[in-house]
């Protein structure tokens, strides 16, 4: 069918890219590009005898336009995958208007140097993109991702109008350690550490971090503690879902992690301002990645699943109706299956399925577009079918 460029080689991307040889026949060849390019090859050895799809490598620096269009040019991928870090969104973007390349990531534009993510960057390319005639396919992972396409669904199947959405994420996996993150430490604890925010009635209520918090019983993990933050899918969400007055989004974590977040907070190891140490300038939280478990590492010892849905309150033939589509991940059956735990899974699958839409034109719209804006029926056919089966129930608890 095609090629794709992944840029990339973490977690995430290492499921992506096992999916991608899981499904040969769209993705005829990738090429895995890193500034670690010995990462890629590592992988290229461990899966080529595996799969009928080619595998190269290539070493890019993703900060670099430059570097990124001669890649592509290089390559000439039918669609490029970015699951490096989202500070380098842009200048992938750039180098895919550059070469008129179709670009799916999975999580939105954040500026190193500000703890902000917001989709304003990327929308700006909107006009750019539809005028070269390509796709920009954003945030195709989990949440946001996978929780868009439910939007949509639901949308589209179980109501007229939808008015009240409540994003529901929960691990509850178990790693082991005293303090370690499921992805990115980095990314992670900037967004945990934000402020939290919601849309209502047309506009944003900000809230203090973790200030508001609410205890959820989920299928097959249990009761967790659950606090709302500031997630991106609700700024799309709020534009594309007619009839909304209310989004929330909810993360659930452990007491542990909480007390480690704020020790770690109180002694400034969490700052994103540069330090003098030594004689060198360095920026605390990522001194503090550097000393964390790496998230990839964390798949043989983690036990236990993730939870991840939505709660719908609305309308259908005029009477009020509340629906709940969600998907339930094991965090050891991933790691059979991929060597990795569910956390990287959930936004992994999502990431080859969305580059997959694109691939084979079964999702096709020049502009820069978020995930619930396209058909999301052949996605969740493709989530059953590529190891994120999803679930409904028509009688949820909700949430007060």
């Amino acid at each position: 069918m095609g090629k794709a460029l992944i840029i990339g080689c973490g977690g995430v991307a290492s499921v992506a890219i096992h999916k991608c040889c899981q499904n040969s026949s769209v993705f005829e060849e990738i090429c895995i590009a890193s500034r670690t390019k010995e990462k890629c090859d590592a992988l290229k050895e461990k899966l080529q005898g595996t799969t009928k799809t080619k595998i190269t490598t290539a070493k890019v620096d993703a900060d670099h336009v430059d570097e990124l269009i001669a890649l592509i040019q290089q390559v000439k991928p039918d669609v490029v995958l970015n699951l490096a870090l989202p500070y380098q969104d842009l200048t992938i973007m750039d180098a895919c208007l550059a070469t008129k390349t179709n670009y799916v990531d999975t999580a939105n534009y954040e500026p190193e140097d500000t703890a902000k993510f917001e989709y304003s960057w990327q929308w700006a390319y909107r006009e750019r993109f539809e005028q070269a005639g390509i796709t920009a396919l954003l945030g195709s992972g989990f949440d946001p991702g996978v929780t868009g396409v439910f939007c949509a669904y639901a949308l589209k199947h179980e109501f007229d109008e939808i008015n009240y959405i409540d994003i529901l994420d929960c691990n509850g996996g178990d790693h082991g350690y005293p303090f370690a993150t499921n992805f990115n430490p980095e990314i992670n604890i900037r967004e945990v550490s934000a402020k939290g925010s919601y849309w209502e009635d047309g506009h944003w209520v900000e809230t203090e971090p973790m200030e508001i918090k609410r205890v959820y019983n989920f299928e097959e993990v249990g009761e967790k503690d659950m606090y709302l933050l500031h997630h991106e899918e609700i700024e799309s969400l709020a534009l594309n879902m007619p009839g909304i007055k209310r989004i929330r989004f909810f993360m659930t974590f452990g007491q542990s992690y909480l007390t480690h977040l704020k020790c770690l907070e109180n002694v400034g190891m969490t700052s994103i301002e540069p330090i003098m140490y030594e004689g060198r300038e360095i920026v605390p939280l990522q001194f503090l990645k550097a000393v964390l478990p790496d998230p990839s590492t964390l798949g043989p010892r983690t036990k236990g699943k993730t939870n991840i849905g939505c709660i719908f309150r609305g309308k259908k033939d005029g009477k009020e109706k509340s629906y709940y589509l969600y998907n339930i991940c094991d965090h050891q059956e991933c790691y059979k299956e991929v060597g990795s735990q569910a956390v990287a899974y959930t936004t992994g699958v999502p990431a080859m399925i969305g580059a997959m839409m694109l691939m084979t034109g079964t999702w096709s719209r020049p502009g820069v577009h978020n995930i619930e804006e396209f058909d999301p029926d052949p996605f969740m056919d493709a989530l059953n079918r590529w190891g994120l089966p999803w679930r409904e129930s028509y009688e949820p608890v909700m949430v007060d």
